[in-house]
């Protein structure tokens, strides 16, 4: 049994360092051989567009975006607003209506969901009226810079790439330390997609600013998020889905730890089916760089909530075998003692924060997986009140 045990620590806990820290640094090194590679834009392409918004119960927020929308840059005969309101039961669409009504000058239209969903089943519907080239895809609460849209456009330079997301940057970074925690974890999440996207592709996107060719929308499955299955799907067929971060989203994050947690749940309503979504993806032979990018960005991720409890069982049947063991526990115990320390003390220390907000994810991971055996995973979600 020892050596399995040690077969147990050794490999689960490779996981948890790939994930976190051994992938990272590999695409840092493995940027330095492809440093030549950069995003080729082409601002001469400019085609029709549509940018869709779905909204729930946004009346917080909806004028405020309707307002931006307007002050984007690009051709006004190129470009057409498509509000989808998914149900909403406050005073959203009638904002919108009143908003459209004012604004007879700008091609703008409300669709109504009549049977709330999710964002990707109202995604679905009303994608079928749109006639564009390209659909564009961004969220109620986020602010858009007013390039963004020739930014994402630019971007698809060559037919190979299907999907462009743009850069999502966090406003409220230094509100509270849960936000600030978020915004540190994004930023380096940033990095890492845009050597990835300069390489092949990346493994997921961002909710907040992304685009495609209308043709080649697909209708997901409704408790798939396009985050992470549009990139996918794209790179399955032999695609690529890129990031362009000169197209920006501005954003609030969670400044609660509750509304931050609550999202982390929500993203891992799927985690089970993400660890290997296809079999395909090990085929290195076809698909190349991006096995290894998810391997280590997404799978290694994924499996961080089964991995720590694994290692810290069979650390806990090896602590007496040798003093290297012994040690190896014992940081475990700390490092989940500074996690209840910041939990206790609501210091501001911010090491103990990343390490509680570290603690935080494993644990949404756990009720991911909780919710998906009980049937409790849902395509819907309320939203967390500090990101409006």
């Amino acid at each position: 049994m020892e050596l399995v045990h040690k077969i147990i620590f050794f490999m689960f806990g490779f996981i948890i360092f790939w994930g976190m820290v051994g992938y990272p640094f590999s695409l840092k090194v493995i940027s330095h051989i492809y440093k030549n590679r950069k995003l080729v834009k082409d601002y001469n392409h400019q085609p029709t567009v549509t940018v869709m918004v779905v909204a729930h119960n946004e009346e917080k927020v909806i004028l405020h975006k309707l307002k931006n929308l307007t002050e984007l840059n690009y051709p006004k005969e190129k470009i057409e607003f498509l509000i989808t309101s998914d149900n909403s039961s406050d005073s959203t669409n009638k904002i919108v209506n009143e908003f459209i009504e004012e604004n007879k000058d700008i091609n703008i239209r409300l669709y109504e969901v009549r049977e709330r969903k999710g964002k990707t089943n109202a995604q679905n519907e009303a994608q079928k009226l749109v006639e564009t080239e390209y659909l564009v895809m961004t969220d109620a609460n986020s602010l858009l810079d007013k390039n963004s849209i020739s930014e994402l456009m630019a971007a698809f330079s060559s037919p190979d790439i299907a999907y462009v997301t743009g850069k999502l940057s966090i406003i409220n970074t230094e509100v509270s330390d849960i936000s600030s925690s978020e915004s540190s974890y994004w930023n380096s999440d940033l990095a890492i997609r845009e050597i990835e996207g300069n390489i092949q592709s990346i493994t997921a996107g961002n909710g907040a600013l992304y685009a495609c060719r209308n043709k080649d929308y697909y209708n997901f499955d409704l408790i798939k998020s396009h985050d992470s299955a549009m990139p996918l799907h794209f790179v399955l067929k032999g695609r690529r889905a890129i990031c362009n971060h000169d197209a920006i989203a501005y954003e609030k994050v969670g400044e609660e730890v509750g509304d931050e947690f609550g999202r982390k749940i929500r993203m891992n309503r799927r985690i089970l089916e993400k660890i290997i979504p296809d079999i395909r993806l090990l085929n290195i032979f076809r698909y190349k760089w991006f096995s290894y990018f998810y391997f280590g960005h997404r799978t290694c991720r994924y499996l961080l909530w089964i991995s720590h409890l694994l290692v810290f069982i069979s650390n806990l049947m090896l602590v007496q075998h040798s003093i290297f063991y012994a040690i190896t526990f014992t940081g475990q115990i700390l490092f989940y003692l500074m996690a209840l320390t910041k939990l206790v003390t609501k210091t501001d220390n911010k090491y103990l924060t990343l390490i509680y907000y570290y603690n935080v994810t494993i644990i949404a991971q756990w009720i991911g997986v909780y919710n998906i055996f009980t049937g409790k995973a849902k395509p819907f979600w309320e939203k967390a009140e500090t990101t409006r």
